[in-house]
């Protein structure tokens, strides 16, 4: 089969075997068929999701050294990089989901780190929920937990959990590939909807272990797909190792596109305007701390607005209008 044949196939949909996913993302930046790669996935976002952009947002509840240890982030026990720890109180919280709301987002994710404890999250989920139109989808960001974790987070009123098993889970975390794969059957078994990313994406990692987490990922039949490249954070065991070039996730994005088929959205991160040429139709806006970032208000330093996801959206000739 020919490289055309290959996106040919994919365009309609035909299943995707693990050396053909290896193929695709070995495709030469400049040959007519990496164009090409691009054509498809573009084409399949502007016409599935009838050319639907989607700003989903995010706020990081609390900026705390996490056990979890992983070696990328920003903020593990061993390598803690904010200037300062804390959590956000309910009023804060509250006051930057209203401003959020304001200016119009899809999806709404609460993060923590690994740590925090799963009964004060709930708490503050509690009266979110209130507060968080019927519109608006609820997404938990949290470590790890059993189905019947699951099923409470679905009675407070979460629609998903974005939860990933990340390349070289137990390598460059400390926590066991096993521990995450549980915590992905209770979400898909309490029938809460899976947000998957194949994630942190460094120049250290082979299209093998790419293609694994995007098969993974068709096999939990997710709706929302996302690809991040690693952001190199100062002070991190992984600081070093540096960072995929904004054209290499936008293949991987591309890629990512075609084998998993979403239903509903295609991310890649952090926002370039490059990816939205393939398939991209979803962007995040990030407030409070985040593991990519050493400033505690990641909205001041790194994180996207609101209005400048829908600002980028609408320059890449996506549907703004029904936020």
């Amino acid at each position: 089969m020919t490289y055309r044949d290959l996106l040919l196939s994919a365009k309609k949909g035909k299943l995707i075997v693990k050396n053909d996913v290896i193929r695709l993302l070995n495709v030469d930046y400049n040959s007519d068929e990496f164009y090409e790669l691009l054509a498809t996935a573009n084409f399949l976002s502007r016409t599935e999701y009838n050319n639907q952009g989607l700003v989903f947002a995010q706020i990081g509840i609390n900026a705390e050294p996490c056990s979890a240890n992983c070696k990328f982030c920003s903020m593990g026990q061993a390598h803690y990089s904010l200037p300062v720890t804390g959590r956000r109180n309910i009023n804060e919280i509250l006051s930057e989901l209203d401003l959020l709301i304001a200016n119009g987002i899809n999806d709404f994710f609460l993060m923590t780190t690994a740590d925090y404890p799963v009964d004060d999250f709930m708490d503050i989920a509690k009266v979110i929920r209130k507060r968080l139109p019927d519109s608006i989808r609820f997404v938990a960001n949290i470590g790890d937990f059993d189905y019947e974790t699951a099923r409470s987070l679905q009675e407070i009123g979460f629609t998903g959990v974005y939860h990933i098993h990340r390349l070289r889970e137990g390598i460059d975390t400390s926590i066991k590939p096993e521990t995450r794969l549980n915590t992905l059957n209770a979400v898909r078994d309490a029938g809460l909807e899976l947000y998957y990313c194949v994630e942190p994406i460094g120049p250290e990692h082979s299209y093998d272990e790419i293609a694994t987490e995007m098969i993974r990922a068709r096999d939990y039949n997710v709706k929302v797909m996302a690809v991040m490249r690693r952001t190199p954070v100062k002070g991190t065991p992984l600081y070093e190792k540096g960072q995929i070039s904004a054209i290499e996730l936008t293949k991987i994005a591309a890629v990512a596109r075609l084998v998993t088929r979403p239903q509903r959205a295609m991310n890649a991160h952090e926002v370039t305007q490059m990816t939205l040429l393939a398939g991209i139709n979803q962007l995040y806006a990030e407030y409070g701390a985040n593991p990519r970032d050493t400033e505690v208000q990641t909205e001041k330093n790194r994180g996207f607005s609101v209005t400048q996801a829908w600002n980028m959206l609408w320059e890449a000739g996506y549907d703004t209008t029904k936020q």
